[in-house]
């Protein structure tokens, strides 16, 4: 199984850069950067950028089966 974000995705379709998400997140831009190129996936940075985005923590995320 890969698990991979999409948050870049999210963002391309709202129009929307990491530096204004990490402001509606109240993070840092550097830890949007870090999650969305998947090196780092702190569990409250997460869920401050599903709420910020007001979408659920899985729409975060791709999940493909390894076939």
């Amino acid at each position: 199984m890969q698990i991979r974000p999409r948050l870049s995705e999210i963002l391309a379709e709202r129009g929307m850069t990491q530096t204004a998400c990490a402001e509606l997140a109240g993070i840092p831009q550097a830890a949007i950067s870090r999650f969305d190129k998947s090196t780092q996936h702190k569990d409250e940075h997460v869920f401050r950028i599903a709420h910020a985005l007001n979408i659920s923590v899985e729409q975060l995320f791709v999940v493909e089966d390894d076939k």
